[in-house]
């Protein structure tokens, strides 16, 4: 890997990493499970491969951009020789949640349970994308007056890119047929995990509010979201629970309460199985802490 372009800013208050921007050209940073606790952008520039991301498994090519909220599981396997460039950010640095408003990142580029975790690249992206990492270099590189706000902007107009480029590219997606029931019931399923993964936390539930079999409804998730419903509900909450972990210094007894779960016990190890740390590891690692 290329380590002489690698620069890092440093949390005083923590000791650990704030902010990193770095150039690969092999496959060894991703080649086995990355559970980080801070957010990973990962652009690959040339080669093409596979990345194993929650519960699914993505082929891409050049010029996509991967971006891992904390402690997400994920792993790239190369077909062709991958190199690229990597930023990575803790929410001590800029927390996607508390800012937003301002960059709508939430949602389309991190913690979107129903696409896949990258978007591709074109040629004006590209462009303002080599721009701004060159702007965040040259401010690493010679630190003067208000080198974080700075720092922080650039972040927040690559965030804001790339949000802006995946919403287009969603919205670009070939329709379904309309002759067919599944984006009805597709979106059905979407609203109402939205509005009952607090308290319905089996298929089976979803399937009875959408009345069709749990067969049925489980084939079409696997077919469409390449995941199971379980999987879809258990990120949901995940996702939840880290946002509170992350934003507020609620006792994780009462978080649990509020997604559902009468057992304190029985929810820390449901949130351990699917994000590898305990609630409280989590929110010691990234969750409720000073800003830099």
């Amino acid at each position: 890997m290329t380590k002489s372009n690698a620069l890092t800013l440093i949390n005083p208050k923590s000791g650990s990493l704030a902010f990193k921007v770095f150039n690969f050209d092999d496959n060894s940073p991703f080649d086995h499970i990355q559970r980080l606790n801070y957010y990973s952008l990962i652009w690959i520039q040339q080669g093409k491969g596979s990345v194993k991301a929650d519960f699914a498994e993505y082929n891409f090519g050049v010029n996509t951009l991967f971006a891992f909220a904390p402690y997400q599981p994920f792993m790239i396997h190369e077909n062709e020789n991958i190199s690229g460039l990597v930023l990575n950010f803790h929410p001590d640095f800029f927390c996607i949640h508390k800012h937003h408003k301002e960059v709508a990142c939430n949602g389309i580029l991190f913690n979107n349970i129903y696409d896949p975790p990258f978007v591709l690249v074109d040629e004006t992206a590209q462009f303002t994308f080599g721009m701004l990492v060159d702007q965040m270099r040259s401010e690493m590189q010679n630190p003067a007056l208000a080198q974080y706000e700075l720092l922080v902007s650039y972040l927040k107009i690559f965030l804001i890119t790339a949000s802006r480029l995946k919403a287009q590219q969603q919205t670009e997606k070939i329709p379904f047929k309309t002759t067919s029931k599944e984006p009805f019931i597709l979106q059905d399923l979407k609203d109402n995990i939205e509005a009952n993964f607090k308290t319905k936390h089996s298929a089976g539930e979803y399937a009875e509010l959408l009345n069709i079999s749990p067969k049925a409804l489980a084939k079409i998730t696997k077919s469409h979201f390449n995941k199971t419903l379980t999987d879809l509900i258990s990120e949901r909450i995940i996702i939840e629970a880290k946002r509170e972990l992350y934003l507020t210094n609620k006792a994780v007894k009462e978080i649990a309460f509020e997604l559902g779960y009468d057992d304190e016990h029985y929810f820390s190890r449901f949130f351990k199985n699917n994000a590898e740390v305990s609630p409280q590891m989590y929110r010691e690692t990234v969750g409720f802490a000073m800003v830099m």
